[in-house]
């Protein structure tokens, strides 16, 4: 089955396949044990975003099958871990410090832009109303550290 599903895919309902509003979950053999496990994707990922342990049936032998309320809980799920994986992503490019000068605060930022030709960062200083005072380009391995961000807004907001 492909994963470069596109929008007008038919919804799928079987016991051990759903398809519906971009997320597919499928019941697979869990590599780990004799049990069975879901494997849950994104329409445009190639990669699943959650491979999760699942029941046996009554038999003890097959799987159980999906019914909406599992289905709904599962895409629920991956939906949280691809929105922490975001958050992670963003977190880890843009460092963040608060400095005090003259009785106002700034937020100091650097933002790093991983573009492939011409990565850079942007260091930027925001008061407390939340205006943008100052916003420069600055190579991508800028050095930052809190004495540079306290040099920098007692200088002015200047070109570094």
């Amino acid at each position: 089955m492909s994963d470069e599903r596109t929008p007008t895919e038919p919804e799928v309902m079987e016991p051990t396949f759903w398809r519906k509003n971009g997320w597919s979950a499928r019941v697979i053999k869990n590599e780990d044990d004799d049990g069975w496990a879901v494997e849950i994707r994104k329409q445009g990922l190639s990669e699943p975003v959650l491979i999760s342990p699942w029941v046996m049936g009554r038999d003890k032998k097959n799987p159980k099958p999906f019914d909406a309320t599992a289905f709904a809980t599962f895409v629920k799920t991956a939906s949280e871990v691809l929105d922490r994986s975001a958050r992670q992503r963003e977190q880890s490019m843009v460092k963040k410090l608060s400095i005090a000068w003259e009785g106002l605060w700034y937020e100091v930022r650097l933002e790093l832009v991983p573009d492939e030709y011409d990565p850079h960062a942007l260091l930027s200083a925001i008061d407390d109303a939340g205006a943008t005072v100052a916003k420069h380009r600055v190579a991508a391995n800028f050095k930052f550290t809190r004495d540079f961000a306290n040099q920098w807004v007692r200088g002015g907001f200047s070109e570094p």
